[in-house]
């Protein structure tokens, strides 16, 4: 296999890419909203806290906690408690809603946008052969999704730390917890869910239908990992290495028993079953 032929062909998606506004406008939109706006305004809000009733009901939530979880959030006051809490636990699932939801969008047009283009001919009759296809398209899937939720998430810790902070004792973010889900969690699952997707791809008509159905292999995905993420605050740290590992045999079957949906057939829009 030639990894150039496939690198070339990810660079050519990528600067299509960058040229599609109508795709990468919304998406970092929506990068914005959970990386950035969101969680300033929830913390900003938080930390300032006045009002002593909704202090104390911040306080009785994090009290019903399990001991071991409690004596791990940080914070001199019940707003910074809880402050610190929703940065490390509540926001965790974001890390994976926005590279699967991206990544995804992409991937859903891979073969079949080819063919609505009238780009797949060309494709089909390159000198690359079908893995360094799949291989490029693939890599151009993925790298989009993952590199706008690296950005994000020096970002959100940048945020988490200048405003959370203070009231925790100094600079906390990102914690292990964090860094176990970025990568080790989030990757296997992007992979997964591009090998589903990219198969959809290349057997639907439309890149509408194509879209919807990978809409609906995400949406476990995203549950499954938004559910491990979240259950951190409850002191089931070894679920995030298992799910990962899991994720990671998952991958690497799917990504191999994928490889075949790619053939210049489908680039050409001829069913092979046909």
């Amino acid at each position: 296999m030639n990894w150039r032929r496939a690198l070339v062909i990810a660079k050519t998606d990528l600067k299509q890419l960058r040229v599609s506004r109508d795709f990468w406008i919304p998406m970092m939109i929506m990068a914005g909203l959970f990386f950035i706006i969101i969680p300033t305004i929830l913390l900003f809000t938080i930390t300032r806290l006045q009002n002593v009733q909704i202090i104390q009901k911040i306080s009785d939530t994090l009290n019903v906690l399990p001991h071991s979880v409690r004596s791990s959030v940080r914070g001199f006051t019940p707003a910074g408690r809880a402050s610190y809490a929703m940065a490390v636990y509540l926001f965790a699932p974001l890390a994976v809603v926005v590279p699967l939801t991206i990544s995804s969008a992409v991937a859903a047009n891979a073969i079949v946008g080819e063919r609505e283009k009238g780009t797949g001919e060309f494709l089909a009759h390159s000198p690359a052969d079908e893995r360094e296809i799949y291989l490029g398209k693939l890599i151009a899937s993925i790298l989009p999704g993952y590199l706008t939720t690296l950005v994000g998430f020096g970002i959100y810790a940048l945020v988490v730390n200048i405003i959370v902070g203070h009231a925790v004792g100094g600079w906390f973010f990102p914690t292990g917890d964090w860094w176990l889900l970025m990568f080790w969690v989030v990757p296997p699952f992007i992979a997964l869910a591009l090998s589903f997707v990219v198969r959809v791809s290349s057997r639907v008509k439309s890149a509408a239908a194509a879209q919807q159905a990978s809409g609906l292999i995400t949406l476990p995905l995203i549950l499954l990992a938004a559910g491990d993420s979240s259950g951190a605050l409850f002191g089931q740290h070894a679920a995030g290495w298992f799910l990962g590992l899991a994720a990671w045999i998952g991958a690497i079957i799917g990504l191999m028993r994928g490889r075949t949906a790619v053939n210049r057939e489908r680039l050409l829009g001829v069913d092979p079953n046909a």
